[in-house]
This record gives C-alpha cells, structure tokens and sequence, in this order.
C-alpha cells in the first residue's frame, strides 16, 4: 500500500545517537515543532497541549538538572550507566519539553461537567497524539528523536529555570539532534494477536483478505 502518511510513520524510530548538526536551522526546526502541535487534535478542540523548547546551552541545562536530580536517588555504584544515557540526551541539539495545561482541562470540567471525569484522561491523549506529531515531523525532516519521562522528578527545578506557569503540567521529554547511528529492523507481533476485522454481508467478498489484513 502506498500511503504518505504510512511511510511517514515508519521513518518515526527511537534514536539514542544524537548529534547537533540539525539538517534545519534551530528557527526551523522551532516552526515545524510548533506547526506539529498547533495540527494536532484535541477533545473539544482544547489546545491544552504546551511546549517549551530548549536548543544548545539551555538543552545541555536540562540534562544537567536531570543528573543531579537522579544522582541523589540512584546507587552511586549505578550510576555511571545512568550518566551515560543522559549525556547521550544532552549530545542532542535540543529538547522539547512538552506540558498540559491544568486550566484548561479545570475550565472543561467546569463548562462540561457531565465529562468532568474524561477531560483529564482526554487531556493525556491529547499530549500524546502531540508527541507523536512532533517526533514524526522530525523524523520527516531526518532529525532523530526519542521520547522520555524524568517528571515529576524534575518538574520544579525546570519550572523554576524556565519560569513555567504553575498551571502547566510536564507530560514528558523529547532530546532531539541529528541521527548519528542507522536504524536496524523493527520487529512486530502477529497482526492476528493484535487486531480484528469484521466484514458487512455486503463484504464477505472479501473475507479472504482479513487474515492477510487482520
């Protein structure tokens, strides 16, 4: 099947081997990070979804303040380990640090009360499909990426350093730099483990196919 969006997705992997010679100038890569979380849906069209992105000096401040928070609650005999893992973050060009903000999901709540329940669960989807929009959107532009979540374990130090509004809630992290390392074979689980198909009547023609695209 040939798909844009398809082959889009499958440029989308976990690169741990950054590099800082970004194929886009850092204002260009600011902009397509944006423009990927302004497209990006949200329940009720909320927009709750907040970034704050972090090039060069600001990024390695970041990783900085991640070591220190996690060398107090790491075993000192393992933490050369978890140095390395940041280190290799910190290598990276930039990070975006992506948020959801409280009030907004409060103001739903309020407005919608019979969905009181949902908006803060439909808020974490939203932060989601924002992630997703932006690392596929680097991938597009060959810049590597990987997801990662030190909250709340940093979350006031950050909001400290980068004057966050208190209403904004830290979802994750995403180091991002230019691919210093191919990408092998991802693997995937039977289709048939992980997905049902049921045909019309008026379908059944093409009961032969679900198997092959269950």
């Amino acid at each position: 099947m040939n798909n844009l969006m398809i082959e889009s997705l499958k440029k989308r992997r976990t690169q741990y081997a950054l590099g800082k010679a970004l194929p886009l100038s850092p204002g260009q890569t600011s902009t397509l990070i944006q423009e990927a979380i302004r497209l990006a849906p949200s329940s009720f069209n909320s927009q709750s979804s907040r970034a704050v992105i972090l090039f060069g000096e600001q990024s390695l401040e970041l990783w900085n303040i991640a070591k220190e928070a996690l060398r107090k609650i790491v075993p000192a005999d393992a933490f050369a380990a978890t140095e390395a893992k940041l280190d290799a973050f910190a290598a990276g060009a930039g990070t975006v640090l992506f948020y959801e903000d409280q009030n907004v999901v409060k103001g739903l709540q309020e407005k919608f009360a019979l969905y009181a329940d949902n908006f803060p669960v439909w808020s974490e989807q939203a932060s989601g499909m924002a992630q997703f929009a932006v690392w596929t959107a680097l991938a597009n532009a060959d810049i590597g990426a990987s997801l990662q979540h030190y909250n709340p374990l940093i979350d006031a130090e950050v909001a400290a350093r980068w004057q966050i509004p208190a209403s904004w809630k830290l979802r994750a992290q995403m180091p991002f730099g230019s691919n210093e390392k191919s990408f092998g074979d991802k693997s995937f689980m039977d289709d048939l483990e992980r997905f049902k198909v049921f045909h019309s009547a008026a379908g059944d023609a093409a009961a032969g196919e679900v198997r092959k695209y269950a």
